[in-house]
């Protein structure tokens, strides 16, 4: 159960944190990426932050997603210099990319009968013998 000072916290960092990704992708000069951060939790002592972020096209996020963690610690100052007024100390942050958007998308294609597991067999996990 998330305290109001950790949801509090959570949108602070989710609203800062896309700003500063947009900026960096803008910067950076990527076009054709879209990045946005779904949620922000933060554990109870404050001392980690979970950024979930949803990047389309979702081919590329594997890739981005290591990039983030190589400059985690430029994006985690530049935080702590928007959050100053606001938290005494920066929590660590750590990236997790956020796929239930495709999740529901798949479902959604199933539910319409375009991924047929009896004409496609492959689209299921094989069994394994016990």
């Amino acid at each position: 159960m998330e305290t109001n000072r950790q949801k509090k916290i959570g949108g602070v960092l989710q609203k800062d944190l896309a700003e500063i990704l947009q900026n960096h992708l803008r910067d950076s000069g990527v076009t054709g990426i879209l990045i946005s951060v779904s949620k922000v939790t933060v554990t109870t002592d404050l001392s980690i932050a979970k950024a979930y972020l949803s990047i389309f096209p979702s081919k590329n996020a594997a890739e981005i997603l290591k990039e983030l963690n190589l400059i985690k610690s430029k994006i985690k100052h530049e935080m702590a210099q928007r959050t100053k007024n606001q938290l005494r100390r920066m929590p660590d942050m750590e990236f997790f990319i956020d796929d239930s958007l495709e999740y529901i998308e798949n479902i959604d294609k199933s539910i319409k009968g375009e991924e047929n597991p009896i004409t496609q067999p492959d689209l299921l996990d094989k069994r394994k013998k016990s």
